[in-house]
């Protein structure tokens, strides 16, 4: 449903903000150790958002990755539209460009209401509330054997 470079874009999101606060930052080498994710393809993933003010970066020997107390706010969608736009959330199921209630494609009906549930969900999911439950151990970003 979403592209690899959102689905790391989440995953780096929740674990940056579950592991730093105004002291603390974390580098690119441990966000991707910790949510299995390639490190060139992530740190770009991460200037994008840092451009888009989803995440902070600060450069030098104490820099890294952070996120400020309006950015813990911030929901799913934001990073999602952030990284691949809207099109999950507005686009048709078959990815026709025609698709509408005129014109509707053969799944428009079934894959509206599950697209407007999807939107609701993510705009209502904090990334302060991943990275609580992440710390709670309630979820994980990987899967270690």
């Amino acid at each position: 449903m979403f592209s690899k470079a959102c689905e790391y874009a989440i995953r780096a999101v929740v674990y940056i903000a579950a592991e730093t606060d105004e002291t603390r930052k974390v580098g690119i080498l441990e966000i991707c150790d910790h949510i299995e994710a390639p490190q060139h393809f992530t740190a770009k993933i991460l200037q994008t958002l840092s451009r888009k003010h989803i995440v902070n970066s600060q450069k030098g020997v104490n820099g890294g990755f952070f996120l400020d107390k309006q950015q813990k706010k911030k929901s799913l969608k934001d990073i999602v539209e952030a990284v691949d736009g809207d099109q999950v959330f507005v686009g048709c199921g078959l990815g026709l460009k025609q698709c509408s209630e005129t014109k509707p494609c053969p799944i428009h009906n079934q894959f509206k209401d599950i697209r407007n549930r999807l939107t609701k969900m993510m705009e209502n999911t904090t990334v302060e509330t991943l990275a609580n439950r992440l710390l709670n151990g309630e979820s994980v970003l990987i899967n270690k054997k």
